[in-house]
């Protein structure tokens, strides 16, 4: 996938981690000259500017987008409330906008729809369930747009329940599919990574993996349910 455009340079923290997490590569501007200068070899997939710090410089950028001899599109516009009134007669230098503060999730699901509708660029493959976000290319997980800190087995075997809500796993299983059957460990390693994986969800999103007694573990509640 062709990286996003984002201004400013460096652009807002939460901004970039939000699509580190999400898998979309990004590159950053300082201003509309940037554009060409740092432009990839096949060009941009869009572009999400913010204009609550630097609104002059950002509906610059815009403006160089929209003037090219093919017109960059999807354009994501970050603006605060109180700007809303900047929009004004400026509705053809960008696509949709987001409010600031925003939700990881919000600003996910409004890249999704843009290049959904302009069909532009590829959504990274992901594994969602409730607020967790599992980034099969980048290795990365989230949830609620928090990082977690996972090793790998923690992370496959994660993805490995949350790819199957619903379905009880027993811990044989478990340890022949994440693990492999090479693996000579007993069903205790299962309990251990269990354990750490409910601990490192936090109190509010532990229950997502549940215990049946006498058989195994469960993900969630399964996509058929009532």
């Amino acid at each position: 996938m062709e990286p996003l455009l984002l201004f400013p340079d460096p652009p807002p923290p939460e901004l970039a981690q939000a699509l580190d997490l999400s898998g979309y590569p990004w590159k950053s501007v300082g201003d509309e000259s940037g554009i060409t200068r740092h432009e990839p070899h096949d060009g941009w997939a869009g572009a999400i500017v913010c204009a609550d710090r630097d609104p002059e410089g950002a509906f610059a950028v815009c403006r160089a987008l929209r003037k090219r001899d093919v017109p960059l599109e999807p354009v994501l516009l970050l603006i605060s409330g109180t700007q809303l009134t900047d929009l004004e007669l400026r509705d053809d230098l960008f696509d949709d906008f987001c409010l600031t503060p925003f939700h990881p999730r919000e600003l996910e699901a409004r890249l999704k729809h843009l290049f959904w509708r302009t069909g532009r660029g590829t959504r990274p493959e992901l594994v969602e369930y409730a607020g967790l976000v599992l980034n099969l290319e980048t290795y990365q997980a989230a949830i609620d747009g928090r990082p977690l800190d996972l090793t790998y087995m923690e992370y496959e075997l994660l993805k490995f329940l949350a790819s199957h809500p619903g379905k009880v796993f027993t811990r044989e299983t478990l340890l022949s599919r994440v693990w492999g059957y090479e693996y000579y460990g007993g069903a205790r390693t299962v309990d251990v990574h269990i354990r750490r994986l409910r601990a490192k969800l936090g109190e509010e999103h532990a229950g997502l993996i549940q215990t049946v007694r006498s058989v195994g573990y469960r993900f969630g509640q399964s996509r058929w349910s009532v």
